[in-house]
């Protein structure tokens, strides 16, 4: 009865790992069967390696192909470590160009080469098609799955050539109108299709407002293009402006949701392909890196501490406000920081509007440094009766605002020109400046005015 609460794919995480703990194949591999391959890909990436390892020998044969499409990196090579390379090669037969290109690439190299050899010519082509294209480009994105039309047809022509070819490409929502040359010219939109007179030519009824993406735009770009435009696909085209492609919302929605998991894991120093159930010695190699990183900049911000010794023996207060520098410029800085590593990613940071966030972002710090100074100096007045130190932390919180606002703004402008992901690494940097800064202000005041 509990389990009727569940999320649809937490009740089979716990009925497969029941049937796991009375060693029932027969009715796993039935409960599998029924399951979409998405289903079964988040199922194996919420199983511990083991448990994983089992399961995955009774997932269909055809469903290999989704499965593996739809897992994280690091689950895909345990799962693809099981396979010999005939399987891996039957299951890549099946998948579009564009997860075929990616899947490939994420093999071994010799297993990679392996599979292609094994692959039909047909496949092989239209892989070897898609690997032309950068990454994280709208020709690696799209898919050659399209259907095109002449606009010279009559529509009735169009309906009989449909009817002929039996079934459409998933997530069509119109035919790509081309010339005899296969140069675009617009968009027939099904609607239309079924709706308009079929005497009426393509040319008559298709949209031209919709315009097609270049092969070599950035996938985030086109992705801001579906968001702000409500687009379900659009056309890619080469240099000429030819109809090469397409590329649908399913694809763009799988590229908003990998930047957001990148983002919040980024703030950990971690990557989204993190596997959760991951061995513990990769998990912790992974993670000790950044420790160490973090460990460097504590050990940099006490020793701004410790040139400040005498101050702190003479005057306790001091090290019992302290903190609260620190921690205040840190979360304003992160404020900023989250906001410009958002604007990146949507592509609204040009250097012709960087003075302007600069200027709004220190002014916001100023706002915002006065107003809490004021309350944490009269705070501290309050706990300490002592009008010089409240004076000292009030100047310090105005200035740690004002610089964490500053450094929120050009860490991760600066890390993104040295080719530096600003979402792993700007945070660790934040907090050792908004940490020094903090610390080296309030002592230092506090020596230049109360000692």
């Amino acid at each position: 009865m509990a389990n009727a609460k569940l999320h649809p794919s937490q009740q089979l995480i716990e009925e497969i790992l029941l049937l796991l703990e009375e060693g029932d194949r027969e009715r796993i591999r039935i409960l599998l069967a029924g399951e979409e391959g998405v289903d079964i890909a988040k199922l194996l990436e919420s199983l511990p390696p083991e448990q994983r390892e089992r399961v995955w020998e009774l997932v269909p044969d055809d469903k290999d192909a989704q499965v593996l499409s739809e897992v994280g990196d690091v689950v895909l090579a345990s799962l693809v470590e099981e396979m010999d390379v005939a399987e891996i090669a039957a299951a890549a037969a099946e998948m579009e160009s564009d997860d075929l290109a990616y899947f490939i690439e994420e093999l071994p190299g010799d297993v990679g080469e392996e599979v292609k050899q094994q692959l039909s010519e047909d496949i092989r082509t239209r892989l070897e098609h898609a690997l032309t294209f950068e990454e994280e480009t709208a020709g690696r994105l799209m898919s050659s799955d399209v259907v095109s039309v002449r606009s010279d047809v009559r529509l009735e022509v169009v309906l009989r050539f449909l009817r002929k070819r039996r079934e459409l490409p998933d997530n069509t929502d119109g035919l790509m109108v081309v010339d005899r040359d296969g140069y675009y010219l617009g968009m027939l939109p099904l609607q239309r299709l079924l709706t308009r007179d079929e005497e009426e030519l393509v040319a008559d009824v298709m949209e031209t407002d919709d315009e097609p993406v270049p092969f070599d735009m950035k996938e985030m770009e086109v992705a801001q293009m579906f968001q702000e435009y409500d687009l379900l696909s659009v056309a890619v085209v080469d240099s000429d402006n030819r109809l090469i492609g397409r590329i649908t919302i399913d694809d763009v929605v799988d590229i908003i949701r990998d930047e957001a998991e990148h983002a919040v894991m980024g703030m950990a120093g971690l990557t989204e392909e993190e596997d959760l159930f991951a061995p513990v010695v990769p998990s912790a190699q992974r993670r000790a890196m950044w420790l160490g990183i973090n460990l460097v900049t504590a050990f940099l911000a006490s020793w701004v501490i410790g040139q400040f010794e005498g101050v702190l023996d003479r005057i306790v207060a001091l090290a019992v406000l302290m903190p609260i520098v620190a921690s205040m410029g840190g979360i304003a800085g992160s404020q900023t920081l989250t906001l410009v590593i958002r604007g990146q990613a949507l592509g609204q940071i040009s250097p012709s509007n960087l003075t302007w966030l600069v200027n709004k972002e220190v002014l916001i710090g100023l706002l915002n440094g006065v107003l809490w100074a004021l309350v944490v100096a009269a705070l501290a007045w309050l706990w300490f009766g002592d009008g010089g130190i409240a004076a000292v932390i009030a100047a310090a919180i105005i200035i740690n605002l004002i610089v964490a606002a500053a450094a929120g703004l050009f860490i991760p402008v600066l890390l993104k020109r040295f080719d530096i992901d600003p979402a792993l690494s700007g945070p660790v940097v934040l907090t050792t400046v908004t940490d020094v800064v903090g610390f080296l202000s309030f002592l230092g005041l506090a020596t230049l005015f109360l000692i």
